[in-house]
């Protein structure tokens, strides 16, 4: 789905005007701009000029002439995300001189109108919104599209998106933008990522690895990392029927990372960017990997296998080594990677693991400027010892059942190694249930946080 088929870019005589408005201008506008008609509507319905509350006012004829909305001290995404779904289908134009208000309510604007139709009939001509002057429409533009890959990409079955389809639907988005894409697979995977290739190798879907690059060579370095796992039956460790039924969201992770990648580029960022996402099928069969193997890793570590359903950790530790070599300015990795973060959690707000004080404010000031809140969990050191084997390096399962978001990624820290800036977002991926603007199904949590981080970093768009 398109996030640009939810806007216009002008009036037309039909167009109906939606004014968001403080509740004091709310009254004054209601007492000195409202008919005598929609007064009149406005006191039969009982409606009050209060933060959050919305009318749709009529016209002689019956139908909508005006929409008033009220604003409290901050306007997010859901203040009126409803009301996209509501209001008659036409064309809207937001009258608003609060940028960041105008901004939020566009964006929420388009993602209260998502839905994955993929396997449905056509969807009835949307409503449309011409945004309000100021507001900055490529960025809320770019932010839905994001916003909206994810989503698609979470939500499609993995019938439908084999690692193969994940690689190339991350190959899509660069070529878009004249980026460098590498798809590695086969024999150079098992040689260069021997644990991509272990966790993938059982699938009749065999694994592969997306390495994109783009952007300026001179330029900064940012490296994303994403986990993608297709499907998770749990491997050997199988798990039980119902923890499989949203199995197909394990390569959410995937899905931020290229959705993030997407909108990096597409701003034009001063960067240079490059993106790695490991694509596999968790299963089971003849040559899967077993519980007390010992795998060696890109880095030269080795890992005695406590779970084989602890496997997102496994294919992140060659991507992360990987991404390390070339020492960029950061990694940024996001992983549906564990249920202890939910547990700790629950399911909207995401974990992040950071270990550079900088770049952890960064992100979490991105969180709260786009409505994208995450919550910061300590790298607690003293809990390495729970990782340690007999017989290997490291084990990829704690030998404790407390922690386990902590101990996850403490394994993963050991690929990145201690002075290289990194962070790691544990995330749910996906609405268990539907909300105004989230829909249930996959979901992005932390992109639009990550990319506020990276723009105010490296330098704002033209657009600003």
């Amino acid at each position: 789905m398109e996030a640009s088929l939810f806007f216009a870019p002008r009036a037309t005589k039909t167009t109906v005007d939606i004014h968001l408005l403080s509740p004091k201008a709310a009254r004054i506008h209601v007492k000195n701009k409202a008919s005598s008609l929609q007064r009149g509507f406005i006191k039969a319905r009982g409606f009050e000029t209060k933060a959050g509350h919305s009318i749709a006012l009529p016209g002689r004829d019956g139908s909508v002439a005006a929409v008033l909305c009220v604003a409290g001290d901050r306007v997010t995404p859901w203040s009126f995300a409803s009301l996209a779904r509501t209001l008659p289908r036409g064309r809207y134009r937001l009258l608003c001189e609060d940028r960041d208000a105008a901004e939020a309510f566009s964006l929420g604007w388009a993602l209260g109108q998502y839905a994955f139709d993929k396997y449905k009939a056509p969807r009835k001509k949307p409503r449309q919104l011409v945004m309000a002057e100021g507001a900055r429409a490529e960025r809320v533009l770019r932010l839905a599209e994001a916003t909206f890959l994810v989503r698609d990409l979470v939500t499609t079955p993995a019938n439908d998106l084999v690692p193969a389809d994940l690689a190339n639907a991350a190959k899509a988005v660069g070529n878009r933008y004249g980026a460098k894409t590498t798809i590695i697979k086969g024999k150079a995977l098992e040689r260069d990522y021997p644990m991509v290739h272990a966790v993938g190798r059982a699938s009749v879907h065999a694994p592969c690895y997306v390495d994109l690059r783009w952007g300026d060579a001179d330029a900064p370095k940012v490296t994303l990392v994403g986990k993608g796992v297709i499907f998770d039956s749990g491997g050997l460790d199988l798990k039980p029927a119902s923890a499989m039924l949203t199995m197909k969201k394990d390569m959410g992770g995937a899905a931020h990372a290229i959705a993030l990648a997407g909108a990096i580029m597409d701003a034009k960022l001063p960067v240079r960017l490059r993106l790695l996402v490991p694509c596999v099928e968790n299963a089971i069969g003849g040559n899967a990997f077993r519980p007390l193997d010992v795998l060696p890793t890109r880095k030269g570590l080795t890992v005695e296998i406590g779970n084989t359903d602890a496997e997102g950790r496994l294919i992140l530790c060659d991507a992360l080594a990987d991404a390390a070599d070339e020492a960029p300015d950061f990694i940024f990795d996001f992983a549906t990677l564990t249920g202890a973060a939910r547990v700790a959690l629950g399911t909207e707000l995401p974990a992040l693991f950071c270990n550079d004080e900088l770049l952890a404010t960064e992100i979490l000031a991105g969180g709260q400027n786009e409505y994208d809140a995450l919550w910061r969990m300590p790298l607690h050191a003293d809990y390495n010892r729970h990782l340690s084997s007999q017989v290997a390096d490291v084990s990829n399962t704690s030998s404790t059942r407390f922690g386990g978001a902590i101990t996850a990624a403490l394994f993963l820290q050991r690929f990145v190694g201690p002075d290289q800036p990194w962070a790691h977002v544990d995330v749910m991926a996906y609405n268990s249930g539907s909300r105004a603007g989230r829909p249930k199904g996959g979901e992005a949590m932390g992109v639009r946080a990550a990319y506020a981080a990276i723009e105010a970093r490296y330098g704002a768009t033209a657009e600003d």
